[in-house]
């Protein structure tokens, strides 16, 4: 009986798999397609234009410094595979002002043709104790990491539906799926891009335009440079349990995932375990990965139980080392 299980499951999961490309999209071509990418001129999102570059794509790099831009141009065009490809920059905030952001979509558009995938990478990130962080750091947050991605999506939404095609990235964060300590305004910004991702994803998917929803990792750029040195102690040992990935590596897989219309974009088995156990009620590309997230669920939330435990564990050991040290001072 055992093997006739056994047997029936085999069969059923090799015809899930034959089946899922049937139900999948269609993978876009990115040799001579259209590629905004925001926050386009550092970090990941240089990283990103870089891959996307070497596939043969025109890119348009969006970033507020124009300094730090034209150096990103310089440095996407070395992956050149032809001598076709341009690289535009546009200096703009895209979270200022919506009107501006639409216009200078419609001029890269003019220039280098209706927009393919739009990659919704500027953002940036601050941790603080929830009572010492500045109330205005909280809209500042919000505005950058959630509307930065609105006002770009909602400017290249009406194109890509007439052309029925299309690719918009959000590039939340790790901490868009677990809120931890210290990060009180920066995990709600980057959790507010799952819903607006979710709901797109709805509404788009008629028009065969894929939203793709990506958990970065810690990952060694400037950003996290900065953000490290305001850190409180906890975040840091926290973070420090997942490791630094190359914006290289993060980039890769963003952009594969996005190509293929995945709806979650993860990096590294912990970034796999996080969107399995925070899938909810997303969107499955395939067959296949909903069936994966309904095994694996089980065992991976057994496992988060002792990484949440481990967690609690180095806040407590913090704050009894800060009394102890407050203590002692008082003592002298």
């Amino acid at each position: 009986m055992l093997l006739v299980v056994a047997a029936f499951i085999v069969a059923f999961v090799l015809l899930l798999y034959m089946i899922s490309p049937l139900i999948s999209p269609k993978p876009l071509k990115l040799n001579g397609a259209h590629v905004v990418v925001t926050g386009g001129s550092s970090g990941i999102g240089k990283s990103i234009a870089m891959e996307c570059y070497r596939q043969g794509a025109f890119i348009t790099l969006v970033a507020r410094d124009e300094e730090k831009l034209l150096r990103a141009k310089k440095d996407v065009e070395k992956f050149a595979i032809n001598d076709k490809q341009v690289v535009l920059c546009v200096s703009v905030d895209v979270s200022s002002d919506y009107t501006q952001v639409e216009n200078v979509i419609k001029q890269a558009q003019e220039k280098l043709g209706p927009v393919d995938m739009l990659v919704n990478c500027a953002g940036t990130a601050l941790a603080g104790k929830f009572e010492e962080m500045e109330v205005e750091r909280f809209k500042e947050l919000m505005e950058l990491n959630y509307l930065g991605s609105v006002y770009p999506s909602r400017a290249v939404i009406t194109t890509m539906k007439e052309r029925r095609m299309g690719r918009i990235v959000f590039v939340s964060s790790q901490a868009g799926q677990i809120g931890l300590f210290g990060y009180t305004a920066y995990s709600p910004s980057k959790f507010a891009l799952r819903g607006l991702a979710e709901a797109l994803q709805m509404e788009m998917k008629p028009y065969n335009i894929y939203v793709t929803l990506a958990f970065p990792p810690d990952t060694d750029t400037p950003l996290l440079a900065e953000e490290n040195k305001s850190k409180p102690l906890e975040t840091k040992l926290i973070s420090e349990t997942s490791g630094v990935w190359q914006p290289d590596q993060v980039a890769k897989i963003l952009v594969k995932d996005a190509v293929q219309g995945n709806f979650s974009s993860s990096v590294g088995p912990d970034g796999y375990m996080l969107s399995a156990l925070t899938c909810g009620m997303s969107p499955v590309t395939s067959i296949t990965e909903g069936l994966q997230q309904i095994v694996t669920m089980g065992l991976f939330r057994t496992i988060a139980l002792f990484y949440l435990g481990s967690f609690d564990s180095i806040v407590r050991r913090c704050m009894i080392q800060r009394e102890q040290s407050k203590a002692a001072d008082k003592n002298e």
